[in-house]
């Protein structure tokens, strides 16, 4: 919760995620005080802070930046009372067409029958928005723009390349300055960085999301996992390894072909039957369960694996290694009866705190 001094000395309590998406509107009324040609799109609160996406010409450059930071404080300052306000589907539809904002009539149309359509108006900007919102742009005091980059439209790569930009904003200058503070000691940590400078591990573009393990780095790795062995073994655990490619017979019957395909790297092998890499190791282990007669008397039968596995993620949502196309997962498939499953969750519960 935030703390907001209001007009008049008055003070309010409100969430982190209405002071955040207050701020958002005071950005893109910057951007089109600016860019008057740009479209606008959404512009929620996330976690730390906001983003708005834009429909430009070209991408923004730092100095963009600066100056819509520059006309945000502008906007704060002239402390604009927002203002609520409904209309009904056709009345909404026609206003954002008068605007020539066509993502907003995009979004209108798309509502069910009977959403109340509910619009938020500070001074020349108006935004098509659920809301709530704080009373006025002055209750907004520090503000500051992160970065920008490309974000297509609704995520989806088929889509139009948009320009989002992400801001923070708090209630007190000082709480501000801590916050950059926090994210320039971050950024000294970043495991990517360190990765590079202790010489354990790099990515590179001829493998996006796919890292490149160093010796000292692989090390670790094995001395990691000898320890998940070692742990699952003596807790009843049997090893095994499955085929990194399975045909796409067996994901049709997982599911995954129907509801998973553009998400796995699909091939095609010399017979004109495809295949892909496994995203998961559910279907193997399944089929190492199945590969032969099982009696109520063998269970619990707990398989568990840390085989490479693939996942086509989108090239825009890579992260170190926090989100990759290529890594092994500690993971485990256990076929037990009805009541053995209370003691089966306490026992995976105990092995993951420890």
């Amino acid at each position: 919760m935030f703390k907001v001094k209001l007009h008049g000395g008055k003070t309010m309590e409100v969430e982190e995620s209405m002071y955040w998406h207050t701020t958002s509107h005071i950005m893109a009324q910057a951007v089109k005080r600016l860019f008057p040609e740009a479209k606008v799109t959404i512009g929620p609160a996330i976690e730390n802070g906001f983003y708005y996406d834009f429909d430009v010409e070209k991408p923004f450059s730092e100095e963009d930046l600066r100056a819509i930071e520059e006309e945000m404080k502008k906007i704060i300052k002239e402390d604009l009372e927002i203002e609520r306000f409904e209309l009904s589907r056709e009345e909404a539809i026609k206003f954002m067409e008068e605007k020539n904002e066509p993502y907003k009539v995009e979004l209108i149309k798309e509502l069910p029958e009977g959403e109340v359509i509910s619009f938020y108006k500070q001074g020349d900007f108006t935004d098509l928005c659920r809301g709530p919102h704080l009373p006025t742009t002055g209750a907004v005091k520090a503000v500051k723009l992160l970065t920008s980059s490309g974000a297509y439209w609704r995520g989806d790569e088929h889509n139009k390349m948009l320009q989002r930009i992400y801001g923070i904003s708090f209630p007190k200058a000082s709480e501000l300055e801590e916050y950059l503070n926090m994210i320039e000691e971050a950024k000294k940590r970043d495991h990517r960085k360190l990765g590079k400078e202790l010489d354990l591990f790099f990515f590179d573009e001829t493998a996006p999301g796919m890292a490149y393990w160093m010796p000292k780095g692989f090390k670790m790795m094995n001395i990691l996992i000898d320890l998940w062995r070692k742990e699952h073994e003596k807790r009843g655990y049997m090893e095994f390894s499955g085929p990194q490619l399975n045909s796409s017979e067996l994901w049709k019957i997982s599911g995954h072909w129907d509801h998973y395909k553009e998400d796995m790297f699909v091939l095609t092998d010399s017979d004109g039957k495809e295949q892909a890499l496994k995203p998961m190791n559910c279907p193997n282990a399944i089929k190492i369960f199945a590969s032969k007669l099982r009696s109520y008397k063998d269970l619990p039968l707990r398989f568990n694996d840390i085989d490479v596995i693939h996942r086509n993620e989108k090239s825009g949502q890579l992260n170190g290694l926090f989100r990759v196309r290529m890594f092994r997962q500690d993971d485990a498939h256990n076929f037990i009866t009805e009541d053995q499953i209370g003691s089966e969750i306490k026992d995976i519960i105990e092995i993951a705190k420890y």
